[in-house]
Order: C-alpha cells, then structure tokens, then sequence
C-alpha cells in the first residue's frame, strides 16, 4: 500500500474538511467545491487525514511540499547522532611516549562524542597482577576527567580487563562545534585572502614609473 496521500481527483469521498493555503479553517464544503477552489488558487487538493471523518484535504503545492519535506529528512539524516563505540588496546606496562599516543586517541574520540572502550591486554605473568591494569584505567580516566566519565567500571574479561568512557558532551553538540569550527576557518581563510589583495595593490602603486629614455 502506498504512503503517498490522495490528492485532487484520486479524492473519493463526498465532501471534506478543507484547510486553506495559510492554514485557514475553510470548513466542510462538497468535494467538486473544494477542487474548484484548488484550480482557482492554482494548487492541489491534498487529503492529510485520510481516517477523519470528514477527511481533512488542504490546499497546497504538492511538488513543493514533497520536495522540502525530501529536504527536510534529508538534514535530519545528516545531522543524525549514531552511537559510536570507539576501542583503544594498551598493555599494563605501556612507555610513557606510547600512553601519551593513546591517551590523545582517546580525547579525540571523547571530543567527538563517541564512547571510548578501554581493553588492557595481559600477557604471560601479567596476569598475575590485574592491579597494574586497574590502576592504568584509573590513571587514564582521571587524565581525561574534564572530557568524559566512567560509564563502565573496570572488569576483568578473560586476559583483559574493559572500561567503558562516555564523554560528557552529546555527539550532537560535537557535530555543532565541529561545523562551527570549520566555518570560522573557512571565514578565516578568506579574511587573509581579502586581507593579501590590497597589500599586493600597493605594492603595484608603490612602484617608480620608468623614467623615459632619451633619445
């Protein structure tokens, strides 16, 4: 069965509720009425709530309707926040150079939005000592305290041991700051370019005229 909506003479009732262009509340008139007073305005007759009784037509312009309402959903899918679950691996005895590599994936990640599962991987006898992977997740969380928060406490799984960041920000207001960041550079950008055009000008308009050879 279609979604699309009855309109003009796909209509088959005998009169209908009509709304006017503005929203205007018409009344019940005839349905012949009604398509007549569609023709004059020039737009269709457009059935909205199909299940009252009397059907609820308006008068609009269908193709422009269907358009911005492609529009419409077409900005709300790309302005959509998906959950996305972001993994880092460290070993418990991990260098400072490497943890640093990795505590900086992990605040991007936060930045955007996205959660961050934290998985230590033990090996051998590190096994035995699941106190180096604990205090490493705490090391880590509390390093980036200002950008997320424990979702997941701490569990062993197996040789590993898993926690789980949330960031404190929605991944919708990183998708706002995000785009707002990328307009003030791009504003930016064209500033210096505005700004290089004049400079260049007087370089021009500073220059001695040749003086003329004789003869």
């Amino acid at each position: 069965m279609s979604a699309e909506p009855r309109i003009n003479d796909r209509i088959r009732v005998p009169e209908v509720r009509l709304v006017g262009p503005s929203g205007e509340q018409v009344g019940i008139v005839p349905l012949a009425k009604a398509l007549e007073l569609a023709q004059e305005y020039d737009l269709d007759l457009v059935e909205v709530a199909a299940n009252a009784r009397p059907p609820v037509c308006k008068l609009m312009d269908y193709g422009k309707f269907k358009y911005e309402s492609a529009m419409k959903a077409r900005e709300a899918r790309k302005n959509q926040a998906h959950t996305v679950i972001k993994e880092m691996k460290l070993r418990p005895k991990i260098d400072p150079h490497d943890y640093d590599t990795k505590k900086g994936h992990v605040v991007r990640f936060l930045k955007q939005g996205d959660k961050v599962k934290i998985t230590i991987m033990f090996r051998g006898r590190e096994q035995s000592r699941p106190e180096l992977g604990f205090r490493l997740l705490q090391r880590l969380a509390s390093d980036v305290e200002d950008l997320g928060f424990i979702e997941s406490n701490p569990k062993q799984d197996g040789r590993n041991m898993i926690m789980v960041l949330g960031p404190h920000k929605k991944k919708t207001e990183a998708m706002a700051e995000a785009r707002e960041a990328q307009a003030a550079r791009k504003a930016e950008r064209q500033g210096v370019a505005q700004d290089d055009e004049p400079a260049a000008a007087e370089v021009v308009a500073e220059a001695p005229a040749e003086a003329p050879s004789e003869a």
